[in-house]
């Protein structure tokens, strides 16, 4: 043991090696370190701190002498990432607020189903500040609502169902997005419908009317502006396509349940909202 750790220390303190044997000796410094710590077992707390250290300053050395493709910075652990951010939900609001979650785990009563798009900077609890138990989520590409098909689109079927009658939300909003790329894949499907992904372009599809519309009514406006208006458009589609469902219909002729489409602008900061009356043009903006 003492030998391996002698012979590491030679290679991580020796003198400085030409670049074409850095990186060979760069990985065996650190093969060599990584496996002392697998046996530190006789080891003392010390010697495998100090092993730990080397490994860790070797790693830097290596990225910032350009032996790997890396950077400088702290390599990203995802499992440590995901531990950290509950660490911080179960002291800041976990602890901080027992009586909600114990009500929680009574059931749940939201108040909406909300359709937003998969895309990671379109949180609908983040941009509403919805807190548990507060609004019922589908999250899918572009924010589709699919027309009321059994064989085709069962899950989504399956939320909307649990949500009106079961959970019995008031309202349902459709929440469109600046940047959305799966509109952008719809507007830039060829007129002759060729698709070259097995999944994406088939799901966005559902947004057909909304593209015919604006290919019609702004043919001559730049691809980016026509994306824009789809963004709201293809909104508009899917409260009809709501409308499809019998037990949404029926809801809404009780006036039980409310439909309302919306579009968020991150790159602006702004927010619309806006009634079932197939209008882009907002009731309400922020």
């Amino acid at each position: 043991m003492a030998g391996s750790f002698k012979k590491c220390m030679v290679l991580c303190c020796g003198k400085q090696l030409p670049k074409e044997k850095m990186g060979s000796k760069y990985e065996e410094a650190i093969a060599g370190l990584t496996k002392l710590l697998s046996e530190k077992a006789g080891l003392d707390d010390v010697a495998a701190a100090k092993i730990k250290q080397l490994t860790a300053e070797l790693q830097g050395q290596k990225a910032e002498n350009g032996v790997a493709k890396a950077d400088s910075t702290e390599v990203f652990d995802p499992v440590e990432r995901l531990k950290t951010g509950f660490r911080h939900f179960k002291t800041e609001k976990y602890e901080k607020n027992p009586d909600r979650y114990r009500e929680l785990a009574n059931g749940q009563s939201p108040k909406y189903l909300v359709f937003a798009c998969s895309d990671s900077r379109v949180c609908p609890s983040h941009i509403f500040d919805f807190q548990p138990g507060e609004a019922f989520a589908v999250r899918n590409i572009a924010n589709m609502v699919p027309p009321y098909d059994k064989e085709k689109f069962p899950g989504t079927g399956a939320a909307i169902e649990y949500a009106v009658l079961h959970l019995k939300v008031e309202n349902i909003v459709v929440v469109g997005h600046s940047c959305c790329g799966g509109i952008k894949g719809l507007m830039s499907i060829p007129d002759d419908g060729k698709t070259s992904s097995d999944f994406i372009e088939n799901w966005v599809q559902i947004g057909n009317l909304a593209k015919s519309k604006v290919k019609s009514e702004l043919s001559c406006a730049e691809f980016i502006e026509q994306c824009k208006n789809c963004e709201k458009e293809a909104v508009n589609v899917s409260l009809g396509n709501l409308l499809t469902y019998p037990f949404v219909r029926e809801a809404v002729m009780k006036k039980t349940l409310a439909l309302k489409g919306a579009h968020y602008d991150f790159v602006n900061g702004r927010f619309e909202i806006w009634n079932l009356n197939f209008s882009i043009s907002p009731s309400t903006t922020v």
